[in-house]
C-alpha cells in the first residue's frame, strides 16, 4: 500500500463507547509553555506542586504535540479541527478580524448542540469583529459567534495593544468620554513610547516591543484613550482566575466547557509580586509558579462543588518555549541548569521537536488511571476525541484534520496517530512513528525576519530536506535524508497528500 494512502487508513481511530453522563471538560492551555517546563517533565529551579499531581493521578503524555510552533496557528487548530494553512493563519496584529468562520463548525459550537454551557478565558488571539473595528462599540463577531456562550478575554497578546480586557462585546470598564484608538499603522495620541521614554519602563525591550507604553511596559503597537480599561499585568492571574471560578461556580449543575487560556508564560512575564522570587529563573520562572497557582485554584473549586470526579481536565501548551522573546527579563542569564524544551532541539517558532512537543496531562478520576503514555498525539484531534466522548456531532465540511483518538487521550490505548503535521512559521513537517521529516525552503532569505533576530532560535528551515530518527537522535544532529532518500521522498508526498485533503473524510465521523 502506498505510503500516503496507509496514512489516511492508520490516523484515525474509532471510539464508540460513549460515556453516559457527559462530563466536564475544561481545556488549561498555557502559552510559551516548553515540553521540560514542570517539574513532572524534569524542571530544574521551580516548582509546580499542582500540575505535578494532575500528572502523577492522570495521564502524562511524552509525545503529545500542539499543532504548531505559534500561538495562533496552534488556537485556530485546536478550536476548528483544521490545520492553521488551510487558512494561513500566522501570529496576528491586535486589531486583526476574526480569524475564525462563524459559517465553520468548531469544538464549542460542536459541545453547545451536545447541550454544554461554554466560556472561553484569557488570551484569545485570534482575531476580532471586521476589518474596522471600532473598540468603543460592541467587538463582533468573537468568541460568542464561534460557540461560546461567554467570554472574558485578552483580545490578542499581553505584549500588543489594546491592552484592555473584552467581556463577551464590550471592552470591560471602558468610559464613553475617553475613547480606545488603535492602530498598528503608526504613532497616535502623544503617550509616551519605550523608544521616546525608556526610562518610564519596567524592562527594557526590543524595538518592536518598544511602542506604546501600558503599566510601565512598552508593547507592539500604538494605543491611545481608554486609560479607565488599561489593565495591569499583575493582576491576570487573579483576574483571570476568577473569571474562570464564577463560570464553574454558576454552571455546576449543567455540562460546561471551560477553554482556559492563560497568557503566562507569555512575555512580558510581569508576575503578581507575591509570585516574585517564588523560583530560581526570575520572572520566566516566577510566571511558571503563578500559573501552577492558577491550576491549582481551578482544581479547588471543582472540589469545592464535587465536580472533580467527573470533569475531564486537560492541560496543554500552544507552543514549544522562548526565552529572549523582545524584554530584557534575564530569561537567558537566570537559566541555569534548566532545559525548557527537555532533551528536544528548537522551541517556540521552531520547525525541530521542541517546537510543537509540548507537557500534556489528561485527569478525569472517574474515567483516566494514572500512567505515562508515549501515543503520539496532536491537538488538532481534540476536536473528533472530544466529540466522541460526548456523542456530538462534527458536519461533514467541519474539522477536516481532526480524527478520533479519544482511547489515546483517555489512557485506554497507547496506540496514537501512525503519521502527524507539524507547522512552523516556514515550513512544514512530517512524523511518522520515530522518523521525522522537515520539508525544505527553496529561499531561506524568506524567513521572517523578526524570528531570525531572536537570539537562540533554532527555526529549523533549510534549502535542504532534513529527515531524522528520534529513537536514535532525538535532539535532530543527524539529517538522514541522503542515506534514505526513498523515505524522504514518501513522508514528503504525504505532507502533500495532507494539503491536498481539503473536506473531512466521512468516514472519519462514522
Amino acid at each position: 500500500m502506498p505510503f500516503a494512502s496507509l496514512f489516511f487508513f492508520s490516523c484515525a481511530e474509532i471510539n464508540n463507547e460513549h460515556v453516559a453522563e457527559k462530563p466536564n471538560i475544561i481545556i488549561i492551555y498555557a502559552d510559551d509553555l516548553g515540553y521540560g517546563d514542570l517539574g513532572s517533565y524534569g524542571a530544574i529551579g521551580v516548582n509546580t506542586p499542582a500540575l505535578d499531581s494532575l500528572a502523577q493521578h492522570g495521564i502524562k503524555f511524552t509525545d503529545a504535540h500542539c499543532t504548531a510552533a505559534t500561538c495562533t496557528p496552534s488556537r485556530y487548530s485546536l478550536l476548528t479541527g483544521s490545520y492553521a494553512f488551510r487558512n494561513n493563519a500566522e501570529v496576528l496584529p491586535g486589531n486583526s478580524p476574526l480569524l475564525i468562520d462563524p459559517d465553520k463548525g468548531t469544538l464549542p459550537a460542536m459541545l453547545k448542540e451536545a447541550g454544554y454551557k461554554t466560556a472561553v478565558v484569557g488570551k484569545w488571539h485570534l482575531g476580532l469583529g471586521n476589518r474596522e473595528l471600532d473598540w468603543n462599540e460592541a467587538i463582533k463577531p468573537g468568541p460568542l459567534e464561534v460557540g461560546f456562550d461567554y467570554s472574558f478575554i485578552i483580545p490578542a497578546t499581553g505584549d500588543r495593544v489594546p491592552c484592555v480586557f473584552v467581556e463577551n462585546y464590550h471592552v470591560v470598564s471602558l468610559s464613553k468620554d475617553d475613547p480606545i484608538q488603535v492602530s498598528y499603522d503608526g504613532p497616535i495620541g502623544d503617550g509616551p513610547t519605550g523608544t521616546s521614554n525608556p526610562e518610564l519602563l519596567k524592562q527594557q525591550a526590543d524595538p518592536q516591543h518598544s511602542e506604546t507604553i501600558i503599566n510601565g511596559v512598552s508593547r507592539i503597537g500604538y494605543m491611545t484613550g481608554g486609560h479607565s480599561a488599561w489593565w495591569k499585568d499583575e493582576d491576570f492571574a487573579d483576574i483571570l482566575t476568577e473569571k474562570a471560578e464564577s463560570f464553574i461556580a454558576g454552571n455546576k449543575d449543567n455540562p460546561f466547557f471551560l477553554f482556559f487560556s492563560f497568557h503566562d508564560i507569555h512575555v512580558p512575564r510581569i508576575p503578581h509580586e507575591r509570585f516574585v522570587g517564588q523560583s530560581k529563573m526570575g520572572p520566566r520562572g516566577d510566571a511558571i509558579v503563578q500559573m501552577d497557582w492558577c491550576v491549582k485554584q481551578i482544581m479547588k473549586s471543582l472540589d469545592t462543588f464535587k465536580l472533580s470526579s467527573n470533569t475531564l481536565v486537560i492541560f496543554t501548551s500552544d507552543n514549544g518555549p522562548v526565552l529572549d522573546d523582545g524584554y530584557a527579563d534575564r530569561s537567558v542569564e537566570l537559566l541555569g541548569q534548566h532545559q525548557p524544551g527537555g532533551p528536544f532541539r528548537g522551541g517556540k517558532y521552531s520547525a525541530f521537536e521542541a517546537g510543537t512537543r509540548v507537557p500534556t496531562i489528561v485527569h478525569w478520576p472517574e474515567k483516566v488511571k494514572a500512567k505515562v503514555s508515549d501515543a503520539l498525539l496532536s491537538q488538532v484531534d481534540l476536536y473528533a476525541s472530544i466529540a466522541s466522548i460526548v456523542d456530538g456531532k462534527i458536519g461533514a465540511e467541519d474539522a477536516p484534520d481532526s480524527f478520533d483518538f479519544s482511547k489515546a487521550w483517555l489512557g485506554k490505548s497507547d496506540t496514537g496517530r501512525s503519521t502527524m503535521l507539524e507547522e512552523s512559521v516556514a515550513t512544514l513537517a512530517l512524523r511518522d512513528g520515530q522518523w521525522k521529516y522537515i520539508r525544505e525552503v527553496p529561499n531561506v532569505e524568506n524567513y521572517p525576519v523578526w524570528v531570525k533576530d531572536i537570539k537562540a532560535i533554532e527555526h529549523g528551515v533549510s534549502t535542504e530536506a532534513q529527515l531524522y530518527n528520534l529513537t536514535n537522535d532525538p535532539h535532530e544532529q543527524h539529517n538522514l535524508a541522503e542515506k534514505y532518500p526513498e523515505r524522504a521522498k514518501e513522508m514528503r508526498a504525504t505532507i502533500q497528500e495532507i494539503e491536498k485533503r481539503a473536506t473531512r473524510p466521512g468516514w472519519a465521523n462514522e
